[in-house]
C-alpha cells in the first residue's frame, strides 16, 4: 500500500494517456441525464467527479451504488459504469439493467465480466490497468470519467490541463505531503475520527472515511456543512475527548460556510474534542480536491503503520463474498 500511495501522481499522468487515446466512437443521441453506477473504490470516483463538474455538467448526473438503478434511466440517459474488477455483482446487476433499458452504457473497467459484456454490447469502454486494491485505483477510474463526460458533451475539455497541474503539484509535495499525514496519523490513532467537509466536497469526505475504515481498520464517520448545522450539531451535546474532529477545508469554500465551520468549532472545543483541520492546496478544484484525497490516503496508511495493522489486509470483505457465492 505505501507504494501504491506513493504512485498516486504516476498513475494520474499514465490515467490521463489513457484517456486521450481511449477509443469512444460518437454518441447517436441526446442525452438527457448521467447515472455513474459503482462501489467502493471504483464508486467513489463517480462522487467525486459528479461534484467537481456539477456548475458546469449540462445535464443532471446521479451516482448510484447498488443492484437496481433509477426508473428515470432510458434511451437519453448515460450510463457509466465503474467496476475496477469488472465483477462486482452489484455494478453488473445494474449494468443489465442499463441495458435492458436501451440507455447509452459506457464501462470503465480492468477486465472481468464488465468488459466481456461491453465487447459483446459493442459498448464504449476505457480499460484501465488492474491487479491493485480498486481503492488504490482511484487515479485510473476517476480521470476516465471526466473524458467519459466530456465525449458526450456534458463537460467542456478543459480538465486536462488541472489534471496535468495535479501531476506536478502532487510529485513536487509528496515528500510535505507524508511528513503532514504522519503527524496526523498521530492524533488519529486510538481515536474516534468524525471528519467534515463542506457539502459541494462530501466525496472528499466519504473517500477519507472509507479509506480509514479498509487501510486503518477503524470506524468513524462524516457529514457536511451547512447540513450538520441542523441537525448533527446538537449531538454535540454529549461529546467527549475520544473523539478527534477532522475539518477538510479549501480557502475558496463560500464564505457562509466557512463561518458556520468556525463556529461550530467554538462548540467542538468546549467538548473538549480534538479539532484538526486539513486545508488543501492548488490553483482549479480539480488540484485542490486530489491533493487532500492524497494526503488523507497518506493519514490512513500512517495509522494502520502506528497501530500495527496490515492495510491491505480485508478478510471481512472476502468472507462476505465467499458467502454471496454460495447462495
Amino acid at each position: 500500500m505505501n507504494t501504491l500511495i506513493a504512485n498516486f501522481s504516476k498513475q494520474l499522468a499514465e490515467a490521463i494517456e489513457i484517456g486521450k487515446n481511449a477509443n469512444l466512437k460518437p454518441g447517436d443521441r441526446s442525452i438527457h441525464n448521467v447515472l455513474i453506477t459503482g462501489l467502493g473504490g471504483s464508486g467513489i470516483g463517480g462522487s467525486i467527479v459528479s461534484q467537481l463538474v456539477a456548475q458546469e455538467a449540462t445535464v443532471p448526473i446521479n451516482v448510484n451504488k447498488t443492484y437496481s438503478i433509477p426508473g428515470y434511466v432510458n434511451e437519453h440517459t448515460l450510463v457509466i459504469v465503474s467496476s475496477y474488477s469488472g465483477n462486482t455483482e452489484e455494478t453488473l446487476s445494474a449494468l443489465k439493467e442499463a441495458l435492458a433499458k436501451n440507455a447509452e452504457v459506457v464501462c470503465i473497467t480492468s477486465g472481468g465480466e464488465a468488459l466481456t459484456i461491453a465487447k459483446e454490447q459493442n459498448l464504449n469502454h476505457i480499460v484501465i490497468p488492474g491487479g491493485s486494491p480498486p481503492r488504490a485505483a482511484l487515479g485510473y477510474s476517476l480521470t476516465q470519467q471526466f473524458y467519459v463526460l466530456a465525449h458526450y458533451g456534458i463537460i467542456q475539455n478543459n480538465f486536462e490541463q488541472p489534471l496535468e497541474a495535479t501531476v506536478q503539484l502532487l510529485s513536487a509535495d509528496e515528500e510535505d505531503i507524508r511528513m503532514k499525514a504522519k503527524s496526523i496519523a498521530h492524533s488519529l490513532s486510538g481515536k474516534m475520527p468524525i471528519i467534515y467537509a463542506t457539502a459541494p466536497n462530501e466525496g472528499i469526505a466519504v473517500r477519507f472515511r472509507q479509506q480509514l475504515n479498509e487501510n486503518s481498520k477503524m470506524l468513524c464517520w462524516h457529514h457536511v456543512f451547512p447540513e450538520m448545522n441542523h441537525n448533527e450539531l446538537v449531538g454535540w451535546a454529549n461529546g467527549n475527548e475520544n473523539q478527534v474532529v477532522v475539518i477538510l477545508r479549501h480557502v475558496d469554500d463560500y464564505n457562509r460556510t466557512q463561518t458556520r465551520i468556525n463556529i461550530s468549532k467554538e462548540i467542538f472545543e468546549e467538548k473538549n474534542a480534538a479539532i484538526i483541520e486539513m486545508y488543501s492546496k492548488g490553483e482549479s478544484p480539480i488540484a485542490r480536491n486530489l491533493y487532500l484525497i492524497h494526503l488523507c490516503d497518506w493519514v490512513s496508511y500512517y495509522v494502520a503503520e502506528h497501530d500495527g495493522t496490515d492495510p491491505i489486509e480485508i478478510k471481512v470483505i472476502d468472507y462476505l463474498k465467499s458467502e454471496l457465492a454460495k447462495l
